[in-house]
């Protein structure tokens, strides 16, 4: 009982913290914004860009030190090999909670090009955080049902020319782009419902890789394939805050990514489109071998 009063009040005051590092640094990140709105000349962005995404490593930067000092997270990350700062990087992850992305940044902060994310669309109105997403072009992303997209034909290929215009930029300069190829967090009713052929993960989606490989394959030596798996559970964002995420198991391996697959267009060749899904889907069936393996390793003989 004590234990979960302190746990409790450990994760209160954690958000709270979290708040106040957030407006703190939000304040700098509007100046900055708005600084970018008004100096649209390549020069004035060149100089503008930078300054927001040290903010955005300032920001993590201080969720990390945190994690670091109050949590008893036991660390089993292997496979991270030579990173480079200034390099490229397309990384494929599985998701389960939002801890996922605090995970990816415990191994990779400040080793790799700050990491941007694919973007629900209706996130771009978190407060800060939103329009810190937007400031530093994560792509933002909307997902239609099939019932939808069936009433609204026009809308089919919208989320994939956003990862295309969102690619454009990211060639620019050195950039981590992350893909959840799953495309929403692993759930059990999400699992059933999709009728899902792997244990631990939901079926994966080639069309945003396939693209992103499209604008930027040359860029990339190949792709970091990251698991990440919670042995005692998959911690909620309240779980992390309440220092509840008591082991991370991370595993990473590179994987060649075919050249033609930066020449071909997804979209119109039906070869290649079959080609790129069996190659992702054969990176599932290794991914969930892994996850199940290293839970095995974990459970009590």
């Amino acid at each position: 009982m004590v234990h979960a009063i302190a746990s409790h009040l450990m994760g209160a005051v954690a958000a709270l913290a979290l708040l106040g590092h957030t407006l703190f640094l939000g304040v700098f990140l509007y100046i900055f914004i708005l600084l970018r709105l008004l100096l649209q000349f390549p020069a004035g962005q060149r100089w503008v860009n930078p300054c927001i995404t040290e903010i955005a490593a300032l920001w993590m930067g201080g969720i990390l030190w945190w994690m670091r000092r109050m949590q008893k997270t036991r660390w089993d990350i292997q496979g991270l090999g030579q990173l480079n700062p200034r390099g490229w990087y397309l990384l494929t992850v599985n998701h389960q909670s939002w801890a996922d992305i605090f995970v990816l940044f415990q191994a990779y902060h400040r080793k790799i090009p700050l990491l941007k994310f694919f973007i629900k669309k209706q996130m771009a109105r978190i407060p800060v955080v939103g329009q810190a997403w937007w400031a530093l072009d994560f792509p933002f992303m909307e997902r239609h049902s099939k019932a939808y997209l069936k009433k609204h034909p026009e809308k089919v290929g919208q989320d994939l020319l956003a990862t295309q215009r969102a690619c454009e930029k990211f060639s620019q300069m050195p950039t981590s782009v992350v893909n959840f190829l799953e495309g929403t967090r692993f759930s059990p009713l999400k699992h059933e419902q999709q009728a899902s052929p792997f244990q631990h993960l939901l079926r994966p989606k080639a069309g945003g890789i396939a693209f992103t490989i499209r604008a930027l394959g040359s860029k990339f030596s190949a792709l970091t394939n990251v698991t990440i798996v919670y042995p005692q559970g998959v911690p909620s964002f309240w779980d992390l805050l309440c220092g509840r995420m008591k082991h991370v198991i991370m595993r990473v391996e590179e994987i060649a990514i075919p050249d033609h697959f930066s020449r071909g267009d997804y979209q119109n060749d039906d070869a290649l489109r079959q080609e790129v899904q069996e190659w992702v889907q054969t990176i599932w069936v290794r991914k969930d071998r892994l996850m199940d393996a290293c839970l095995s390793d974990q459970r009590p003989n």
